[in-house]
Formats: structure tokens, sequence, C-alpha cells
């Protein structure tokens, strides 16, 4: 099929892009890597009036370690971040980057391009949920961050508002005594996960996110995996995730392989504390 018809606006500055969306708010769709939103507008489930691509815009370019944070802007795509993430402050982004489609669509894709899709089993949404990062957004009127747990709001479904653009996002750095691993599970590799668990362990406590069961990625702590309690732990997290049948697997596949591979991830990192 072929998109139904559109405007292309080639920004050249963030102000220029920033006019449009407030001219426009949600006829108007920002095109960044186009990964995920092309395929959309060729099987025309987007119809949106403009494209405003922001590619160009030097001031997205940019990929800074600050205030214990690492910001990505964006257009910085998914290659670039590969190349130039250091896995001893950021091991779980490093590990999930690698895992993120294939090298041909993280040539093209961005991070903040995944993360504006809210895909459920995306890898870099689950990262920051895991990692407690943000999301800065920015309109014409004003600026914003929101953290990661709240952005994603169901299936592709987020809290950015129609007149605002998702500038960078955040991902924490890593913090000494604590440590990081990330794993999935799909039919192929560069696929889309049946289930990803990325965890965060410290000395007191465990966090485990996961990926492709519910309609948006989802965080809990959880005990130590020398506990005894761990086990019923995941068990109830595993129950009140939403977990349904699809093509690919069943909701209790699903639900084992939170248990299983949430606690083997949990235990990883568990071993990379430092």
């Amino acid at each position: 099929m072929k998109p139904a018809p559109f405007d292309y606006v080639r920004a050249e500055t963030l102000d220029e892009a920033l006019d449009v969306l407030a001219r426009e708010g949600g006829d108007a769709r920002i095109l960044a890597g186009g990964q995920s939103l092309l395929p959309m507008l060729n099987m025309r489930l987007a119809r949106p009036a403009t494209l405003v691509d922001v590619m160009r815009i030097t001031a997205l370019r940019r990929l800074d370690a600050r205030d214990g944070m690492l910001v990505a802007g964006a257009a910085i795509r998914q290659v670039e971040a590969e190349r130039q993430v250091d896995p001893r402050t950021q091991p779980l982004l490093a590990a999930a980057l690698a895992a993120v489609g294939h090298a041909q669509t993280r040539n093209r894709g961005t991070l903040c391009g995944s993360v504006a899709h809210a895909d459920p089993s995306a890898e870099l949404p689950l990262t920051l949920v895991a990692l407690g990062g943000e999301i800065r957004l920015r309109s014409k009127r004003a600026s914003r961050s929101v953290p990661a747990e709240r952005f994603f709001s169901g299936m592709m479904v987020t809290e950015r508002r129609d007149d605002e653009m998702i500038e960078a996002v955040a991902f924490p750095a890593a913090r000494p005594g604590t440590g990081y691993a990330f794993r999935e599970i799909g039919r192929r590799h560069g696929d889309f996960a049946i289930v990803a668990c990325a965890a965060v362990v410290d000395r007191t406590a465990a966090r485990l996110a996961i990926g492709g069961v519910a309609d948006r990625p989802t965080a809990r702590d959880l005990p130590l995996p020398d506990s005894s309690a761990l086990d019923d732990a995941l068990d109830s997290f595993a129950w009140s995730l939403d977990a349904r049948d699809d093509l690919h697997a069943s909701a209790r596949y699903r639900r084992e392989l939170v248990r299983r591979l949430g606690r083997s991830t949990i235990e990883e990192a568990a071993r990379c504390r430092v």
C-alpha cells in the first residue's frame, strides 16, 4: 500500500518544528528515524496531515553525560548510541541496544523514536522504566520532564500532548554497588520480545521491569535472589500483568517466562554488582 497524502516539512531549527506542532497539533507527526512510523503510514494505520522531519536540527543531535544522566536528543540514531555508550556507566542501555531490531534498522532508527512509538515489547522504553529515567518534552509554550513509569500509559499510547515533541530521553548512570542485566526471549533475533526483562539489583532490593506482556513496560521492586520470598513475589508479579494469548505465545507461557526469565535476570544483575 501507499501512504495517504501528507505535507512534508524539513525543519532546520527546533523552533520551526515546534511552530508546526503548535499550529497543527494532532494532525502533525514528528519524523525521526521512521522505522516504526513509515510502515504505519504505508499500511494507513497512521494518516497525519503533515510530517515534520527533525533529523537536520543540530540542537537535537546531542548525546551528553550530565547530572548523572545520559541524555540522548531526538535525532540521535540507535547505532550512534550503540557505538558511544560506555558499558561501565550505562550497562543496561548497552545490553538493550544490542537487542534492538537489526543492524539495518539501528542505522536509521532513533532512541526517541522508539520511545515515542511506545510498543510494549520494545527494549528502549523498558530500559527507561527499569532505570527510572525520564522523557523530556518540548512545545512552543513550555518544556517538561515526565518519569518513564508515568509516560507510557497504554498500547502505543503516551502522555505526550499533541503540541509536544520528545526533545530528549535521559538514562540514569550506573550506581556504585548496583548490578544490571537485560534478557529477552523472541522467536528470532531482532524480533520484538515475547517477554523482555531488565533488572537493577543493589545490596538491599531488586527492581525488575517486564516488557512484552502487558500493554506497557511495568516495573516492580522485589526481594533479592537469595530470599525465599522471591519466587512468590515473581508469581504475584506475573499474575498482576494483563497477559493475553496471541499468535506468538500464550498468556500462560508469558507468565512462566516472567517467573523463570525474571529470576535469572535478577540473579545475573546480582552477580554484576560492583
